[in-house]
């Protein structure tokens, strides 16, 4: 990892995104693309977040148990997809008129992949497979694209560094969150946003650079120095002043957004996201991407429930919270300019744990929203018997092998935000393992 990564991921609280003066010359707002990735922090139950309605609901009750939602509980979606008709949780209620209006997706049984493979071949370790299965930081890891070895970047960020230049700048790659894998690039590094960015450092007021105090801050940034470890410490703090300075500057900029937000942790940032997006297009910056976290969804235990910490409590904080900042970004005339991906570590078992909770286990369900997003259920659904086709636990738990692969998602969106189709290769390196190297996500 870079010394500048290292600095500025100390200084995450600070906030972060640099400010290079004359940036407008790239390119109109009108052509402002971004891709916001909501990371569901421990492992989100795909299987209690979209389930089937139709004959497939009774493997699912008899597979759940006493994890089961009732029938009449779920929120009806409209029409059948991937063969089936679908309801989701209760919680996520907010989420059915983007559903109604064809601009929410479901992803079916996606994970990280190696190449196809069957819970048979799995069973038989007859396919090479991702490294350490279950393991939350691992999985996690797999899921923003690392490759292993030296090679820290993720998906989003080699992909990019490989964007024509008239699409390239400082402030692609943004976490408002621990996770930066994601973003990362092979040579670029991280800028970091924080809900609440510190302007004053010391004396020195990041909104005030005439200040004599900033000045002097400022200053230390363009120090000289024939020493290479000097040399790099003021470079990486002119980094970093310049991603505080701007971050700084967005939010005195910004508006309130038109929707209301909750004062949990996810709807805090997405609200301040969505306050910060208007900005970074009317200042020319042409395609971003940004990670948000939020924490909590290892749900071993209690996954029922209205106490703190249920998975019932944390997608009634997650669906209005979505919801809201879909709404404001299609009334601040970005509704069709971005697209919002929930991802997470790993799906659950479908077996219930003995704490009334589930365990680790595979493939999941994601959930996409925006303009650009064609609104169905996308891929294969999975067999939900234990010991199903799609079961690759010995033990019959209900862990699925994925039937789509991250990559596929992956270079499906980096296509959109400007991905030439001759670089996708080198930004998805295994995905020329796959026969189709997109998901039908997004509209033509």
């Amino acid at each position: 990892m870079s010394a500048r990564r290292l600095f500025l991921g100390s200084a995450t609280a600070l906030g972060a995104a640099a400010f290079v003066p004359g940036l407008r010359a790239i390119g109109s707002g009108d052509d402002y693309r971004a891709l916001v990735v909501v990371v569901l922090d421990g492992g989100n139950d795909g299987h209690n977040s979209l389930v089937p309605t139709d004959a497939a609901y009774r493997d699912y009750q008899a597979s759940r148990a006493n994890l089961a939602l009732a029938k009449d509980s779920l929120v009806t979606l409209p029409g059948t997809a991937a063969g089936h008709s679908f309801g989701m949780h209760p919680a996520l209620r907010p989420l059915l008129p983007a559903w109604q209006a064809g601009r929410l997706a479901w992803l079916a049984n996606v994970g990280p992949l190696i190449q196809p493979c069957t819970a048979e071949q799995v069973r038989a370790r007859s396919v090479p497979l991702p490294s350490l299965l279950l393991s939350h930081p691992d999985q996690l890891d797999a899921q923003q694209g690392l490759q292993g070895g030296e090679d820290t970047s993720g998906w989003a960020g080699r992909s990019l560094e490989l964007l024509p230049s008239n699409l390239q700048h400082p402030l692609a790659a943004v976490t408002m969150s621990k996770h930066s894998t994601l973003v990362r690039g092979r040579r670029t590094g991280v800028s970091y946003l924080s809900v609440d960015s510190v302007r004053q450092w010391g004396f020195a007021d990041l909104a005030q650079p005439g200040q004599a105090s900033t000045r002097a801050l400022l200053d230390l940034g363009r120090w000289q120095s024939a020493n290479r470890y000097e040399a790099e410490y003021s470079r990486n703090l002119r980094q970093a002043l310049d991603d505080s300075t701007a971050i700084v500057r967005w939010l005195n900029k910004a508006t309130p957004p038109s929707a209301n937000f909750a004062s949990d942790d996810l709807a805090t940032k997405l609200r301040t996201l969505a306050m910060t997006l208007p900005v970074c297009r009317s200042e020319g910056l042409r395609r971003q991407v940004f990670v948000v976290g939020t924490l909590g969804f290892d749900t071993h235990a209690n996954q029922r429930g209205s106490a703190p910490g249920s998975q019932d409590s944390l997608l009634a904080a997650f669906g209005p919270a979505v919801a809201a900042f879909d709404q404001s970004l299609q009334a601040a005339g970005l509704g069709d300019q971005v697209v919002t991906l929930t991802i997470s570590d790993f799906g659950r078992t479908l077996r219930p744990g003995s704490g009334g909770g589930s365990e680790h286990a595979w493939g999941n369900h994601w959930l996409a929203i925006g303009g650009p997003v064609r609104g169905g259920v996308v891929g294969t659904f999975p067999d939900l018997k234990l010991g199903g086709r799609d079961d690759y636990d010995a033990t019959k738990g209900g862990r699925l092998v994925p039937t789509t692969s991250t990559d596929q998602v992956g270079a499906t969106l980096m296509r959109w935000l400007g991905l030439p189709e001759s670089l996708v290769p080198a930004a998805f390196p295994r995905l020329a393992n796959f026969g189709a190297g997109s998901v039908d996500l997004l509209r033509a």
